[in-house]
């Protein structure tokens, strides 16, 4: 039996994506810039010109889409498909009426759903987590997202935040002030949006390579660890020991078999996997065996694939 079609978005705090799904392909796709921080509801407008443009491309009737799933970042109330709180992206979308918005736009039902969450719907569905009954993801970008799947089901607890707020463990007591108002999360200690006052405000920076990159990203400080610049080396291993130290975390409280890691820091997921199962199978404490670290399968379209599924299963 063909698997009916859905609309997805992934709504990023970069770039908002859009596609038509059906099953585990994407038949048609759109993406545009997000300007998160400009809000989310006057983006409304243009995501519905471009859904509405994918649908007449494809030639596909609205009558025919079986519903419409939403991912986005922020805790989300998925029963009341409502966002409770969101950090410094679309900070107006918890007084937005998504399933309001979906009817008058096309008739549908909504499904929505935390995008960290999302995307390993799509990876235990579709991609490397597939078949997996404990499955955790750690997402390394310009923040760090995390999302669990325990014996077959998705972890979201009763107030909607279990295993997606991996990124606001504390690993040292002594750190930075988080976004979230906490001290030494993850995020603060290492992703993007936090790297460059961290590598400024170091006594190497003066003689660093790093000086003279125009944008100090994850990007620029591999490239120049692997020039073996002391300041470059240096950060690389702080922030891959944090990233040990949140999936170590990660394993203690959810217990999966296996460790999914995807996100734009993924380019140089060749250095760090090897790393991070070094760690996890040095310091996880799994009596019962190893946990395996996988890099995510699909991670551009996870978040679509997984808001698709969702739509047809209420896991």
């Amino acid at each position: 039996m063909t698997e009916p079609i859905t609309i997805a978005m992934d709504l990023g705090g970069t770039k908002i994506k859009l596609g038509l799904v059906q099953g585990g392909n994407i038949l048609a796709q759109a993406q545009m810039d997000a300007y998160s921080d400009q809000g989310l509801r006057g983006r409304l407008p243009y995501i519905k010109q471009a859904i509405d443009e994918l649908l007449d491309v494809e030639r596909i009737n609205v009558v025919d889409i079986a519903g419409l799933g939403i991912s986005i970042p922020g805790i989300v109330d998925s029963r009341k498909k409502k966002v409770l709180s969101i950090d410094k992206k679309y900070g107006d979308a918890p007084g937005i009426d998504f399933t309001s918005w979906a009817r008058a736009s096309w008739g549908l039902p909504l499904i929505l759903e935390n995008d960290a969450r999302a995307a390993l719907v799509g990876e235990w569905q579709y991609g490397n987590g597939q078949g997996m009954e404990n499955v955790v993801l750690m997402t390394l970008g310009t923040g760090v997202g995390t999302s669990a799947v325990i014996e077959g089901k998705v972890l979201r607890g009763s107030h909607y935040q279990a295993g997606i707020l991996g990124g606001h463990f504390t690993v040292n007591v002594f750190g930075g002030r988080c976004n979230c108002g906490n001290m030494g999360c993850v995020e603060v200690e290492s992703s993007s949006w936090s790297l460059e006052e961290k590598v400024k405000a170091q006594p190497l920076y003066a003689e660093s390579k790093l000086k003279g990159e125009p944008k100090i990203d994850f990007a620029a400080l591999f490239h120049w660890a692997e020039q073996k610049d002391p300041l470059a080396l240096q950060m690389r291993d702080e922030c891959l020991d944090v990233w040990a130290a949140c999936a170590i975390n990660l394993i203690h409280a959810y217990d999966p078999e296996v460790l999914l890691v995807g996100g734009g820091i993924m380019g140089s997921g060749a250095y760090i996997l090897p790393y991070l199962q070094e760690k996890i199978h040095q310091l996880a404490w799994t009596p019962w065996g190893k946990v395996e670290v996988r890099a995510a399968s699909s991670f551009d379209s996870a978040a679509l694939l997984g808001a698709g599924y969702l739509v047809l299963h209420q896991n």
